[in-house]
């Protein structure tokens, strides 16, 4: 059992929650039965499993990961309130490598509807729209110029794990434009001028949803290139809606368009 706060895998876990370190050491944390359960089954490699006895009582299971990692340690409970990201954890903690998917990856089907977030910087919304192409099936999300990145605990969290069973991509927007182009898929971005509303728009067909922050909404790279830009009429004094409702809104739309 670990039980000193100092352990060099410990004190390492505390250094992966800045973005920096993910990337320079090919590592993310993901805490939590669920998450790190869909992790597994979505083929991510395990590299280190933590638990707490305390707080995770299912001996079998962890019996089972010793099969897939070659690091599985207990750690005490004043370890595991040092290393955990979130209040009323479950108890579990593990290290992955991340699979750095790019657009060359996309499995695309026959009608693919691809979501496509500019410059997103809260990881909690970024959690939040994956957690919606999730539930919609969406072929893809691709994360252009993040300010945030996908392994950032909090998406992790927010997305309740979605992030490792969809294809979850980083590119740049020029490149993004060119395989969508190259793919033939139509490019609807929501924007607050010239646009029409987005139920008015046709999501038959191949389609990339462009969306942008709530700040500042898409580039002009993106709304000058549109095939068409769309807007969610809004009724009250504000202009705009947090990204992940927005885009929970059209891509529904989207889908019972598709499912008429």
């Amino acid at each position: 059992m670990i039980t000193s706060k100092t352990n060099p895998r410990i004190k390492n876990i505390v250094k992966l929650a800045k973005a920096s370190e993910r990337k320079q050491q090919n590592l993310f944390v993901v805490e939590g039965f669920r998450e790190i359960d869909r992790a597994i089954a979505s083929g991510y490699t395990l590299k280190e499993l933590f638990f707490c006895s305390e707080l995770f009582h299912n001996k079998a299971w962890i019996n089972s990961i010793n099969t897939l990692s070659s690091f599985v340690a207990e750690v005490s409970s004043d370890v595991f309130a040092k290393i955990a990201y979130r209040e009323q954890s479950d108890g579990l903690l593990a290290l992955f490598e991340p699979k750095n998917l790019t657009l060359e990856n996309v499995k695309l089907n026959h009608n693919p509807l691809i979501i496509v977030l500019e410059s997103v910087e809260k990881p909690g919304n970024l959690g939040a729209v994956l957690r919606t192409a999730d539930a919609a099936a969406v072929d893809a999300v691709i994360v252009c110029d993040p300010r945030t990145d996908i392994y950032n605990p909090n998406t992790i969290r927010s997305s309740l794990g979605c992030v490792f069973s969809l294809h979850t991509v980083t590119a740049n927007s020029s490149d993004t434009i060119n395989w969508l182009r190259d793919n033939n898929i139509r490019i609807l971005a929501t924007s607050l001028e010239a646009s029409i509303p987005y139920t008015q728009a046709d999501f038959t067909s191949p389609t990339a949803l462009i969306m942008g922050t709530e700040a500042t909404g898409l580039s002009a790279l993106w709304t000058n290139i549109a095939d068409q830009k769309i807007i969610i009429p809004m009724r009250g004094i504000a202009d705009s809606l947090n990204i992940s409702v927005s885009t929970a809104i059209v891509v529904f739309e989207a889908i019972r368009q598709r499912n008429i």
